[in-house]
């Protein structure tokens, strides 16, 4: 028996006893449909004498007393009321909030708990990123003192799939780029008789600024995510915990490979995007105004200064370490789920696209106030 209703006057007390679970609930329901016929004023929930009480037995038990709520009873709970029924009535009222917030006026004060909210988890964020940081530079200030550290294999692979496995489409890319530079600026040098220019445009173009830009935009979003996805399903399937348990250091065995690999491919990336992007602006240029392969190459030896392949090139290894840190960071913080791996993949992505366009433009104010 679970329920044991008494009525005294115009207050009915309902004693509730017993296991209220969900291996009893058709016995649960068929006593509570026995109280449909009382007429009362108050009804008294007695739940001192309930041995086990689970969530389904808790929503019949609650629904029941709404009932009776609604039919215009006034119900108490003698003693403390369960758990389980603050929970259903907690979860019920939460969704009515917001509705009851609109009315209310617009909370000043949320932006403000909403900007400190933000605030400190960059703050927390940027401590995450400086650690791992330190920890990429402990390993290879280690691995330069002992070569033997550095996992020669797995660095020849990266580089292999972070730099010759994407020669195709960088070199597609700064083929196609510096075909429509030299279109653009022929069209409007033609007007001015300047036609000749537009050897220096392509040239100095691509070898400061469009080929290891272009290169690395196209490595972060080939290599980075590349990098993001692999160790983040290495730490879904407990990978990395599995390095950590054999006494393995995962920043030496998944980081430093990935990081040195991309540090040496993108530079010999760049020099081929802009030795194809040289060569598309050559066929353009003779093709389109005449001007003979001979001339082109006199014209771009003319053009370049000492330093203009040279400024391209050292922002490739700048670049390449940004996209490998961010990468292997944003992979290393994968937990739980692979909604979570395809977020930080995106995040990866992202920003390392951010931090090497940024990062180009630190080299341009730089570069200006050198004078080279």
């Amino acid at each position: 028996m679970f329920l044991d209703p008494h009525q005294q006057g115009g207050v009915v007390t309902l004693r509730v006893s017993g296991r209220w679970l969900l291996e009893n609930l058709a016995a649960i329901e068929l006593e509570l449909g026995r109280l449909d016929g009382i007429r009362a004023q108050t009804l008294v929930i007695d739940t001192t004498g309930l041995e086990e009480l689970d969530l389904s037995g808790a929503w019949a038990l609650f629904e029941r007393v709404r009932r009776f709520e609604q039919a215009g009873l006034k119900a108490e709970w003698r003693g403390r009321t369960p758990d389980q029924i603050r929970f259903i009535e907690h979860t019920l009222t939460v969704g009515k909030r917001p509705v009851a917030a609109a009315e209310e006026g617009l909370d000043l004060a949320e932006p403000v708990r909403s900007l400190g909210r933000w605030a400190v988890t960059q703050v927390a964020s940027a401590k995450i990123s400086l650690a791992f940081l330190g920890r990429i530079c402990s390993v290879l200030g280690s691995a330069f003192t002992s070569p033997k550290r550095v996992r020669l294999a797995a660095l020849v692979r990266h580089v292999i799939e972070t730099g010759m496995h994407a020669v195709p489409i960088v070199s597609l890319i700064a083929f196609l780029i510096s075909v429509i530079i030299a279109y653009m600026g022929a069209n409007e040098l033609r007007r001015f008789g300047a036609e000749i220019f537009v050897v220096d445009l392509v040239t100095i173009g691509v070898l400061r600024e469009l080929g290891v830009l272009l290169t690395a935009i196209i490595v972060a979003g080939r290599s980075g995510s590349a990098f993001a996805a692999e160790i983040g399903v290495m730490k879904l399937n407990e990978e990395v915990d599995a390095l950590h348990a054999i006494g393995t250091n995962p920043v030496e065995v998944l980081v430093i490979p990935r990081v040195l690999g991309l540090v040496i491919a993108l530079p010999l990336l760049t020099v081929i995007a802009d030795a194809v992007g040289l060569t598309g602006g050559g066929l353009l240029c003779y093709y389109l105004l005449d001007i003979p392969p001979a001339q082109y190459l006199a014209r771009v030896q003319e053009s370049i200064a000492p330093t203009t392949f040279w400024v391209g090139i050292i922002k490739a290894p700048v670049f390449a370490f940004l996209i490998a840190y961010i990468g292997t960071l944003r992979g290393m913080q994968v937990r739980e789920s692979s909604r979570e791996l395809g977020r930080l993949t995106t995040v990866a992505v992202v920003q390392s696209i951010f931090l090497v366009i940024l990062a180009d433009a630190l080299f341009a104010v730089l570069f200006l106030e050198l004078d080279i």
